[in-house]
This record gives structure tokens, C-alpha cells and sequence, in this order.
């Protein structure tokens, strides 16, 4: 395995669920735009707050907050989905499921199939630093049961989804406090430069689950008793706990290329390095970050000049971020070169291990849109940060990506234990591809559908009626390709026909209405796989048009036909395709000896086409001259010696 440390590596897929109800890049990108803040009480149905609430630091075993950033519904879990039993998915932390789900999403909204994974070597590589449920159920042992370790251990945040989606690649979960998630995203950058990895699905999770660490946080006086994280600003006092989890899926770009992925952004580095001793454990260091920053930086053949945006650690505390200012403004900014930096933190709280990921797609998306959204709770200017000698500007409005040339940007992370994380994320700049091919005229569109049950089914029906209303025509192949080609096709399955885009919204309205549209309805999948058979005609359904559509808008069947032609003009004066392609009133079709040869041809030409599809028949029958195009299929016969036989009989 040779080792390539500049190969950069590609984002191609995105999974994720932050406060504020985001559950998909898109969502996402709507709360960071919208400069949004998501943070809010702690729910009453998650910890018992009133019964440890004290708003005056230091009482022991009380807390002074009594907010966060939370996710809703962490209780709720499509367990047959995936393939898990009830009393197992009881026992599985809502950390592993999470990642899970995210895992899914990633991979499909990577446009693949994620039973197309099975088998191949992809690794897995998860941040996670909590294994608070776990714990919850320790303190009731009789009700511990055989599902307890594996659902609550912190390694098999890594190890379901390698086990679930059958992934042979390596399954590593990583726990460096805060950040986790970052030091993931460069082990699976690493993984794939290494060779060990083809494609890896990496990023964090963090549920809050407990009281005990919040009170030990604010023991710490770590948590912002205003309960907002002033990034930057004077007065920062602390962060604010969240919850949260997201997961890419990377590739090496030249795969991703090769692959005619959609491409968000582009890891051109990652590194990793540790503060060592500093006056507290928890206390970062300026030099080590910065430090990284060079090393970093150099592996990617980048100046500061080039480097636009960091997306900073910025949790709002007092020693926290002048310190992390100072590295970022020492290497990447300066009198001469303003850096604008800026914090997801304030929009969805501090989510810990997945704190990382979650910088890390704000950032990717930011690059893709080529805007900066705002940081928010940025008003006075921390007087420990000395902006103007080190360069550096907070981004506190959505604005037009700075500067020339390709977006470049950084993203920080730094664990409470001393261990630093930084990526370097650049523009994708496409190679100019030819227009996509238009779908033929007077073919319809196809747009399949499949749920794992009829009530996913339904809210899969809506979300495509939502996502064509703001849909044109020309639009459409691209939809019906990807949910085709480009998805997974699951039990319960129906799909919609329509030339147009409203009679595909027309069609899913009344599917999901009166489950049936012009004859198309709602089916299951057969639970054993049922066996395929091309059944070849004789002579006698031919008719002067036949073929006639796909012989002018399809390359694969036309050029089987050609081939035949070829073959036949061998034994005779006169042209196939031409025959093919005559008038109703100067068409000999109904001469035998222009029908058979006719009629294998349009059977071949069909039957290649299908099997580009991927589409192979089990058995092949036949009558008559369907007998020669039976024997062909099967492999009996090759075209010219088909040609030939259907020539002589």
C-alpha cells in the first residue's frame, strides 16, 4: 500500500441532526444562513432539572444553568428498519442509533445505495465521548440484559454500523473529549490515503442523557450562566451544552470523480498533535495549536493568503478563546491579511464529541453555497483579543464568500484533554462536463418509491410532492435518475408516471390519497427473490412502427440492431435498419423473410439493453424465430451465427 499523504479527499454525502430541528444538510444550512439560535430550556422530560437548579455557582451538587441545545424525539427509533429487534433496540444507547440513522442518510444523500456497500472495504471512524446510558441502566442491575454491553459501549458507536450495513473496512470509534469527531474525520483521511479504505463514513455524536456531568461542568464553572455562547465577544463567560450528530462519507477525490458524485467540498489536510503539560489540563496551549497549524497547512501546500475562514473551536470562554485566537492569528492572519473566523457554537451550543463535525459541515456547505453564515452573540470585542494585531474578523453577517479564487478554509477543534484537531477544507472546482442527456420526447418519467413500511412509504410520497412544487421540468431525469439509480429499494414499493411535473405531483397526491393512480399501486417486495425469464416471440406480432422510438433515442439498443443489420447484409441485397425505419405505406414488415430477421433484432436490441440495466434473465425461452433469439441470449449461439440461421430458415 503506497501512502498518499497530498491525495485530496472528497465529501460526497451528508448526514445530520442538530437543535433547532435540522435533520439533512439542507435544513441545516437554512438555521446557519438564517442565522438562527437554537439553543433553549432543558426539557422538562429529559433531566429533572428544578430538583437540581441553583442559580448561585458553587453549591454542591446543584447547577446554575438550566439550558442547552437539544435534539427532540432521541427516544424514538425505526428499530425494524434496520433490522433490530424491540427488546435489543431498548437497550441500545440513542448515541448508536443516531449514528446509525445519520450513517444511512450520508450514504444515500452521497447518491449510493447503501446495500451496495456490503462487503466492500469502508471504513467506519466515530467520535463519542459519552456512555451515559450505559450507566443508567448500571444503577438497576436486574434489569440488565444480554443486549446491555453491546448497546451501551462506546466502540460499538462504530462497530453497528460496520455490523448493520456488512462494512469490512476498519470500525474504530475515537473519544478525545471535544474533539473527538475531528481526530475521526483525519484517521478516516488516513485510512483512505493508506489504501486500507476505498470510502469512509466518519463524524461524531453526543446526547446528554445525565445531570452528573452537567453539575460537574459547572462545578468547573465551565457552562455560561447566561446560557449563550458569547464566542469572542467580552462577555464570554462559559459555553452552552448540545447535542447532536452528523456523519460524511468520504472518498479520494479521483474515485469520487471517477464515481460522477455530487462533491461538497474537499479535505486537502488533516492533522493531529497534543498540548503536553500547559498550567491545567484543561488549559489549551497557543503554541501547540499553532503548531499544528503550520504543520497543516504545509502538508497542504497553502499561505496564509489563501486561507479565507476558520471555523473555530469559539466556545466562549474566557481563557478558551483569546488563546485559540492567538494561535489562529499568529499563523493564519496578521496586520496585512484579514481572517474571518466564526463559531457554530453559538447557533446549536458546545455538542462535545461531535462538536467537530459539526464545524466541519457548517464549513463544507459554507464553501458549496460560497457564503459565510454569521456567528452569532457578537457584539463587543473580547479585550483579550487583540483582533487588529492578529488579523482576524468575526464573520457576523451571511455575505458572498471573501477573496479570489478557490474558497479555503480551516476547521479547529480542541479537546479539554489537550488533544488539537484542524482540517483544511477547499473549493471543489468541477472539470466542464457536457450537459446532461434530456430525457426523449414522449417517454414518460419514472419516479419509484420504497419504504421499509406503508407509513414510511406515505412520508416518503410527501416529501417528493413538497420537493416538486418548487421543481421544473427539465429538473425531473435528474430526480427519477437518483431515486432510481442512486437509492436504495426497499420492501414496501410503488412508483408514479407522469410526462410532466405536474402530472408526477398530480400522481403522487392521489397515490398518497387513494394508494392507486392509473393502475399503479403500492406493492411488497416478495420475501424469496423470484426468478426471471425472457420469453422470445415467433413471428406474428409485428407491426411497421415497432422499435421505432428507441431505435431514435437509444444508443444501446440501436447500435444491437446496427449490428445485426451488418450481419444479415451478408446474405442479403437489402438493409434492416432501413426496413425498420419506413413509412406504414411502403413497409414490408409483413414479409416473412423482413418480419423474423425484424423481430430478432428488436428481441436482441431489447435484451442488451436490459442487461446494461444489470437486468439477467435465469432461463430463456423461445418460439419459432424466437427460438434463434433464445439460443443467442443464452449464449448457444453469437449474433452472426444467429443472423445467419434466422437468413437460412
Amino acid at each position: 500500500m503506497k501512502y498518499q499523504s497530498t491525495e485530496p479527499i472528497a465529501i460526497v454525502g451528508i448526514g445530520c441532526r442538530f437543535p433547532g430541528g435540522v435533520n439533512g444538510p439542507e435544513s441545516y444550512w437554512k438555521l446557519l444562513s438564517g442565522g438562527i439560535d437554537a439553543l433553549g430550556d432543558i426539557p422538562a422530560d429529559r433531566l429533572p432539572i428544578d430538583a437540581f437548579y441553583h442559580p448561585e455557582p458553587g453549591r454542591p451538587g446543584k447547577m446554575y444553568v438550566r439550558n442547552g441545545g437539544f435534539l427532540n424525539g432521541i427516544d424514538q427509533f425505526d428499530a425494524e428498519f434496520f433490522g433490530i429487534s424491540p427488546k435489543e433496540a431498548a437497550r441500545i444507547d440513542p448515541q448508536q442509533r443516531l449514528t446509525l440513522e445519520c450513517a444511512w442518510e450520508a450514504i444515500e444523500d452521497a447518491g449510493a445505495d447503501p446495500h451496495e456497500f456490503a462487503g466492500k472495504r469502508i471504513g467506519v471512524f466515530i467520535g463519542i465521548s459519552t456512555d451515559e446510558y450505559f450507566f443508567m441502566q448500571s444503577h438497576e442491575p436486574e434489569s440488565i440484559n444480554a443486549y446491555t454491553n453491546t448497546g451501551g459501549r462506546m466502540c460499538i458507536a462504530a462497530n453497528r454500523i460496520s455490523y448493520v450495513l456488512d462494512l469490512k473496512g476498519p470500525s474504530e470509534t475515537t473519544e478525545t473529549a471535544c474533539s473527538s469527531s475531528l481526530v475521526a474525520v483525519h484517521r478516516a483521511c488516513q485510512s483512505l490515503r493508506m489504501g486500507e479504505s476505498d470510502i469512509a463514513l466518519t463524524g461524531g455524536v453526543n446526547v446528554i442523557l445525565s445531570l452528573a456531568s452537567y453539575v460537574g461542568y459547572c462545578q468547573a464553572t465551565m457552562l455560561s450562566p447566561t446560557g449563550r455562547c458569547w464566542s469572542f465577544d467580552s462577555r464570554a463567560d462559559g459555553y452552552v451544552r448540545g447535542e447532536g450528530a452528523g456523519i460524511v462519507v468520504l472518498k479520494p477525490l479521483a474515485r469520487a470523480e471517477a464515481d460522477g458524485d455530487r462533491i461538497y467540498a474537499v479535505l486537502l489536510a488533516t492533522g493531529v498533535n497534543q498540548d503536553g503539560r500547559t498550567l491545567g489540563i484543561s488549559r489549551p496551549s497557543a503554541d501547540a495549536q499553532a503548531s499544528l497549524l503550520r504543520e497543516v497547512y504545509d502538508d497542504a501546500g497553502l499561505t496564509s493568503a489563501n486561507v479565507h475562514y476558520v471555523e473555530a473551536h469559539g466556545t466562549g470562554t474566557p481563557a478558551g478563546d483569546p488563546i485559540e485566537c492567538e494561535a489562529l492569528g499568529t499563523v493564519l492572519g496578521g496586520p496585512t491579511h484579514s481572517l474571518r473566523i466564526g463559531s457554530v457554537k453559538t447557533n446549536i451550543g458546545h455538542l462535545h464529541a461531535a462538536a467537530g463535525i459539526a464545524g466541519l459541515i457548517k464549513t463544507a456547505l459554507s464553501i458549496q453555497h460560497r457564503q459565510l453564515p454569521p456567528s452569532l452573540n457578537y457584539d463587543r470585542p473580547n479585550p483579550e483579543i487583540p483582533f487588529d494585531r492578529l488579523g482576524l474578523h468575526v464573520q457576523t453577517e451571511l455575505a458572498p464568500w471573501p477573496g479570489k479564487g478557490p474558497a479555503v478554509a480551516g476547521v479547529n477543534s480542541f479537546g479539554f484533554g489537550g488533544t488539537n484537531a484542524h482540517a483544511v477544507v477547499g473549493e471543489y472546482i468541477a472539470a466542464e462536463l457536457p450537459l446532461p442527456t434530456k430525457k426523449p420526447p414522449n417517454l414518460p418519467f419514472v419516479l419509484p418509491l420504497s419504504a421499509r413500511s406503508d407509513g414510511a412509504l406515505e412520508q416518503l410520497t410527501k416529501r417528493y410532492g413538497e420537493r416538486l412544487r418548487n421543481c421544473e421540468d427539465d429538473e425531473l431525469i435528474d430526480i427519477c435518475y437518483s431515486a432510481a439509480r442512486r437509492r436504495g429499494h426497499l420492501g414496501v414499493r410503488t412508483a408514479v408516471i407522469g410526462h410532466s411535473v405536474d402530472e408526477l405531483r398530480e400522481g403522487l397526491h392521489k397515490l398518497e390519497t387513494a394508494k392507486t393512480w392509473r393502475g399503479v399501486k403500492v406493492g411488497h417486495e416478495s420475501e424469496r427473490t423470484p426468478r426471471l425469464v425472457f420469453v422470445c416471440c415467433g413471428n406474428g406480432p409485428q407491426w411497421w412502427a415497432m422499435g421505432r422510438t428507441l431505435l431514435e433515442h437509444d444508443a444501446v439498443f440501436r447500435s444491437t440492431v446496427e449490428e445485426c443489420d451488418r450481419a444479415l447484409r451478408r446474405y442479403t441485397s437489402w438493409s434492416l435498419m432501413q426496413e425498420l425505419l419506413r413509412a406504414e405505406s411502403e413497409s414490408k414488415i409483413d414479409q416473412t423473410d423482413v418480419a423474423q430477421p425484424a423481430l430478432f433484432a428488436l428481441q436482441a436490441g431489447l435484451i442488451t439493453r436490459w442487461r446494461s440495466w444489470g437486468i439477467e434473465a435465469d432461463a430463456v425461452v423461445g418460439h419459432s424465430v424466437g427460438e434463434i433469439a433464445a439460443a443467442w441470449a443464452s449464449g448457444i449461439l453469437n449474433l452472426d451465427e444467429a443472423m445467419r440461421v434466422v437468413f437460412h430458415r
